[in-house]
C-alpha cells in the first residue's frame, strides 16, 4: 500500500496550546444531542492534513522506531495505563481526565461539564477523522506486524478500519483543550494527560506515531471551530459556571 511522506513535530504542536472511541459511520443528522459541528461545520481530516507517511521513507521508520519504543513500555506501568486507556467504556473519556482535572467528571458531579465532553466526542472522532482515515486506509501497526496490542478488545474490528489519523488521540487532544480553558490553574496537569493518552495508542501498537502526532492537529482544529458554534458556546459556559461554584 503506497504511502506518501510526512513528518509531524510534537513539540510544536504542544506549542500551539496546547474516551471512549465513537463507532465510524455514523451521520450526524441521525444524532443530533451528540453532535455541535453539522454538515459543513464538520472538521474535513483529508482536507486538512498531508497524506500518512509512505513504507520505506524516512517518516516511516521514524513511526518504526516510535513502535518499537512503546512496545517494550507494554510490561511497565506506563504499559499498563496504555491497555487502560484503550478501554473506555465504563467511564468514557471524561473518567480518564479526572484525576488531572482535580475533580470527578461524571454525570452526577458535574453534570454541565459531562454533557459538554459527552456532545463533543464525535465532533473530535469519527466526523473529523472519517475522511483521511477512509481514503488512505492506513494499516495499523498491530496488523503490519502481525503482533497483538496491548488490549485486544477492539483488535479485530480495528483492524478494518483505518490509522490515519488517530479518532482516540483526536477526542483526547480535544477534550484537554476544552478542560485546560475551564480549569487552567491545571492545565499541565490536563494537557499532559491528553498528550499521554495519544501516546498509549503508539505503546498499544494500534496507531502508528504519525497518525496521533496529525490527530492533535485535527483536535485542534476541532476546538477552534467549536468555539464558534453557539450551542458549545452555551454548554461551555454552563461548564464553568458550574466549576467555579463547585470551587468557591
Amino acid at each position: 500500500m503506497k504511502k506518501n511522506i510526512i513528518a509531524f513535530c510534537v513539540a510544536s504542536l504542544l506549542s500551539t496550546s496546547a474516551f471512549a472511541l465513537v463507532p465510524s459511520g455514523n451521520d450526524a443528522s441521525t444524532k443530533p444531542d451528540l453532535y455541535y459541528l453539522k454538515n459543513a461545520q464538520a472538521i474535513d481530516s483529508l482536507a486538512l492534513l498531508p497524506p500518512p507517511p509512505e513504507v520505506g521513507s524516512i517518516a516511516f521508520l521514524n513511526d518504526q522506531a516510535m513502535y518499537e519504543q512503546g512496545r517494550m513500555l507494554r510490561d511497565t506501568e506506563r504499559g499498563k495505563l496504555a491497555a487502560e486507556d484503550a478501554n473506555l467504556s465504563s467511564g468514557g473519556v471524561a473518567n480518564a481526565f479526572s484525576a488531572a482535572f482535580g475533580a470527578p467528571i461524571t454525570e452526577q458531579d458535574a453534570p454541565q461539564l459531562h454533557k459538554l465532553l459527552t456532545n463533543m466526542i464525535e465532533d473530535a472522532g469519527d466526523l473529523a477523522t472519517r475522511g483521511a482515515k477512509q481514503k488512505y486506509m492506513r494499516i495499523r501497526p498491530f496488523a503490519f506486524y502481525g503482533v497483538p496490542t496491548c488490549n485486544t478488545a477492539e483488535q479485530d474490528k480495528l483492524a478494518k478500519n483505518g490509522s490515519y489519523p488517530s479518532g482516540h488521540t483526536s477526542i483526547g487532544w480535544a477534550t484537554a483543550l476544552v478542560l485546560a480553558e475551564i480549569n487552567p490553574q491545571r492545565q499541565d496537569q490536563i494537557l499532559k494527560r491528553g498528550y499521554d493518552l495519544g501516546q498509549s495508542r503508539v505503546i498499544c501498537g494500534y496507531h502508528w506515531q504519525s497518525d496521533v502526532d496529525a490527530a492533535r492537529i485535527v483536535g485542534s482544529a476541532v476546538v477552534a471551530t467549536l468555539h464558534t458554534n453557539p450551542a458549545f458556546q452555551q454548554q461551555l459556559q454552563k461548564a464553568k459556571e458550574e466549576f467555579a461554584a463547585s470551587h468557591k
